[in-house]
């Protein structure tokens, strides 16, 4: 399995490698709002954003207004290399308040900020990077970009106090799920291919486009991952398997096991994930049950179709070097499965 791994990062790498300047741009922009006279900051702020991620949000808006004919660097701009480092920031935002949430020890492999400097600085320090993100967005000098990263911002905070309700509650139906995946998640991929466009001076239908292709991938990567937290492909990517089910979130695959299941079967998952009462057995358990009702396979079935979606958006782009990277994006996201 680790043997077929490399290859499949290949469509990123190709993205990478097309907005390389733009890209290297923003990680230096990134360094330079970080910074503080408080040394903790750039410090805790520091620690997440070295932690591995692979920039995919910020590459994204580099990325949609690369391929909408945008180029600032040649006309003396940054608007989309700000943009793109505000997108970052409001991301990194969400995991250092994400994990005190969850109390997740680790982050990409790599101890969490909150378990290094506690929950009260991570608290801190996350909402210092969304200050320093509004202040890029006023800094563009657009009321169309901030109203959309503005909005990105409520919209996220929605969908994780949506999901802290649904959490524990088997009552959960796909509906309810599917708000908070859209919220949390697609909202803000949503919103990075879109102020690609605005930057570009795209028409309502491609902006809309940019919109619909980010809102579909990012449902499509928050149901891959979904999947994988049950997965032994989890070890690989630095994380242990099943902290969903540990956490007592109801996610896809357990939402549509549970649905099937017989009433013998409900009571276990209540007393999992609403009692939070486990035994070292009941996750090995539940993997069976999710199995047994296709609920895994369904969940890929889901992503794939999302995935359709969004190559489907960038049907109104002509073909170009960047849109075949962002429809390669497409495949990568749901091929991390396998």
């Amino acid at each position: 399995m680790e043997e077929n791994q490399k290859p499949k990062a290949a469509p990123l790498d190709a993205l990478v490698a097309l907005v390389k300047d733009d890209l290297d741009a923003v990680n230096r922009t990134i360094v330079e709002r970080m910074d503080s006279p408080v040394a903790l900051i750039p410090q805790l702020a520091g620690h997440i954003v070295a932690a591995g991620g692979k920039r995919l949000r910020p590459l994204l808006t580099l990325a949609s207004a690369r391929m909408c004919g945008y180029d600032g660097v040649a006309e003396g701009q940054m608007r989309h290399v700000n943009l793109a480092t505000c997108v970052e920031f409001i991301h990194t935002a969400t995991l250092l308040h994400d994990d005190v949430v969850d109390e997740s020890a680790l982050r990409r492999g790599k101890q969490s900020a909150n378990a290094v400097w506690g929950n009260q600085a991570s608290v801190l320090v996350g909402d210092f990077l969304f200050s320093r993100a509004f202040e890029l967005m006023v800094e563009d000098g657009s009321l169309k970009v901030l109203a959309i990263l503005s909005r990105a911002s409520s919209v996220i905070a929605e969908g994780e106090v949506a999901q802290l309700i649904t959490t524990n509650d088997t009552d959960t139906d796909e509906a309810a799920y599917l708000g908070v995946v859209q919220g949390k998640t697609a909202e803000l991929f949503a919103a990075a291919c879109q102020v690609g466009g605005v930057v570009a001076e795209q028409d309502e239908t491609r902006e809309k486009a940019l919109r619909d292709y980010g809102m579909a991938l990012g449902i499509a990567f928050q149901l891959v991952d979904d999947f994988l937290d049950y997965s032994a492909k989890q070890e690989a990517l630095g994380k242990t398997v099943g902290d969903d089910f540990r956490e007592g979130k109801l996610t896809l695959p357990v939402i549509l096991a549970f649905q099937r299941g017989s009433e013998e079967e409900k009571t276990f998952w209540r007393r999992c994930l609403e009692d939070m009462d486990q035994t070292d057995a009941d996750l090995a358990h539940a993997m069976d049950l999710m199995r047994a009702h296709g609920s895994l396979d369904e969940t890929l079935t889901r992503a794939r179709d999302y995935g359709a979606q969004a190559r489907a958006a960038l049907e109104v782009f002509p073909d170009s070097p960047v849109r075949q990277c962002l429809l390669d994006i497409v495949d990568f996201t749901v091929e991390r499965a396998y």
